[in-house]
């Protein structure tokens, strides 16, 4: 008997009844079934149950006719003037023309349901019209200036900004992206303790610049050039940690890095709430806060990187340290931030900001007025439509959803995140937890065949990660977790 899933809110069972494929779709008590019930019959290879593709949302969006290139040509061409490391997703990339709110769509016009965001980055959703008008109005009266005159979008955004943080956290350095951010963190810590170390957490990404290369702890992300300065601590991994979810046990090897790596002082610690890049790993309980006070013990600050947790992604908070009833020295943002526009900022207080005036320092597009606008934009947004609680609502949603399916396939090892910034772990065997790598990029592929694109992630990369713009609804979160059956089913 082919099992269903048991989400709270909602489970999708296909019966074979007289000879016909019937949907039941059973939301609460009720059960209701569509009007065609001649959908085409296919079977799923276990006891005989019949399955047919789940049906996307409506929306009600026309896109505009494209007569660029197609995707086969961009992609010699790609090859040729853009060579990369990281080439594009799927066997047949897609030609990606033209985005509205959690939808994008291709060359031919097909429409596809963003659940990767541009990794983390598309908050309000693509295109926003608020975003877009500010945008826009912007650019039409002054495309860029400096920090040498003065330009009101660019203070209105960094008052409206600072706002959002506790404390004495108000001043605001603005910089071209999240890499950028946190080699500027780094540097302000060391520079204000007089002190050179850095902590950072295994599997933790923090950009791909010299220091934040080096504070980044997986090796795929690791060039062979000098990176000097920073201990790796025990990543607080619930799932494959050596102490579970014991936050005080790793918190430890903290103390000891400090004890025996270093003279006694370090310049700072750096770490991200919830392993983006690393997996969507949630930090085990009371990890941070115990890190938190042992760090300044040894003189150092505490540096959140909020690149992709931050701007209400996790629901339960603006940012994601708040989770954890700290309140860090130094939080770098980005993605989120310009709901892709290229901007990202460091925050911190006057005092500790102070440290750059001895010299001269400045980014020449860094919180330029377009971005800045936008940046601006994004935040009324995500206040106006109430989209913090709309990740909180959904993504509670969608993640107990996506739990439910562990029962079903032993493929799932583990479902974890908050919010809109949650990822499915898949595995051999649930026990064991060896990693089911090629497993994952062959679903992914029939997802993105199915008209739902995800994100891959972790450091076998055998993690799907689920980052999509904050606008999305439970409909968008059933046929997501719908597809993925069906794709699981398929294998």
């Amino acid at each position: 008997m082919m099992k269903h899933f048991s989400c709270p809110y909602r489970s999708l069972l296909l019966r074979k009844k007289d000879n016909k494929t019937s949907w039941q779709f059973l939301l609460s008590t009720t059960t209701i079934a569509p009007s065609n019930e001649e959908e085409e019959e296919k079977k799923d290879g276990v006891g005989g149950n019949l399955v047919v593709p789940p049906e996307m949302p409506h929306f009600n969006h026309t896109p505009s006719p494209y007569r660029g290139p197609s995707a086969s040509d961009l992609f010699k061409r790609r090859k040729h003037y853009l060579p990369t490391s990281v080439g594009p997703y799927y066997t047949n990339p897609l030609n990606l023309v033209e985005g509205k709110m959690q939808y994008l769509y291709d060359e031919n016009g097909r429409r596809y349901l963003d659940a990767f965001g541009g990794i983390a980055t598309v908050s309000c959703g693509h295109c926003h019209p608020d975003v877009v008008e500010a945008t826009v109005n912007q650019m039409r009266l002054l495309q860029h200036t400096i920090v040498l005159y003065l330009n009101h979008a660019v203070i209105d955004f960094a008052e409206a900004l600072a706002a959002k943080f506790p404390g004495d956290l108000k001043a605001v350095f603005f910089t071209n992206s999240g890499t950028e951010a946190n080699e500027l963190a780094l540097m302000i810590a060391r520079l204000y303790t007089s002190c050179h170390d850095i902590i950072s957490i295994r599997n933790g990404y923090h950009g791909n610049a010299t220091s934040t290369m080096g504070a980044t702890a997986q090796n795929i992300h690791k060039f062979n050039v000098v990176q000097s300065g920073v201990h790796h601590a025990l990543n607080p991994d619930p799932y494959r940690g050596v102490f579970g979810s014991d936050g005080v046990k790793y918190a430890n090897d903290v103390q000891d890095i400090i004890d025996y790596g270093t003279c006694g002082r370090v310049a700072g610690f750096i770490a991200e709430s919830i392993q983006g890049v690393g997996g969507v790993i949630e930090l085990a309980p009371g990890y941070l806060p115990e890190v938190h006070s042992i760090i300044k013990k040894a003189g150092g600050l505490f540096i959140a990187d909020e690149v992709q947790t931050g701007f209400g992604r996790t629901g339960s908070h603006f940012w994601g340290f708040e989770a954890h009833g700290i309140v860090p020295d130094i939080i770098t943002l980005a993605k989120g931030i310009g709901n892709g526009a290229p901007i990202g900022a460091v925050v911190t207080t006057p005092q500790i900001a102070e440290v750059l005036s001895r010299r001269t320092y400045f980014s020449t597009f860094g919180g330029n007025p377009v971005c800045s606008a936008a940046g601006h934009a994004v935040l009324r947004v995500i206040e106006k439509e109430k989209l913090e609680q709309n990740a909180f609502v959904v993504g509670s949603y969608l993640k107990e959803c996506l739990s439910s399916l562990m029962d079903k396939h032993e493929i799932i090892g583990d479902v974890r995140g908050k919010g809109m910034l949650l990822g499915v772990e898949l595995v051999k065997d649930q026990k064991l937890k060896v990693p089911a790598s090629a497993e994952m990029l062959h679903i992914i592929e029939k997802m993105k065949d199915m008209g739902v694109l995800v994100g891959k992630g972790g450091f076998h990369g055998n993690v799907i990660r689920i980052t999509p713009p904050l606008c999305f609804t439970k409909e968008d979160a059933d046929f997501l977790v719908d597809v993925m059956d069906y794709t699981m089913l398929k294998m």
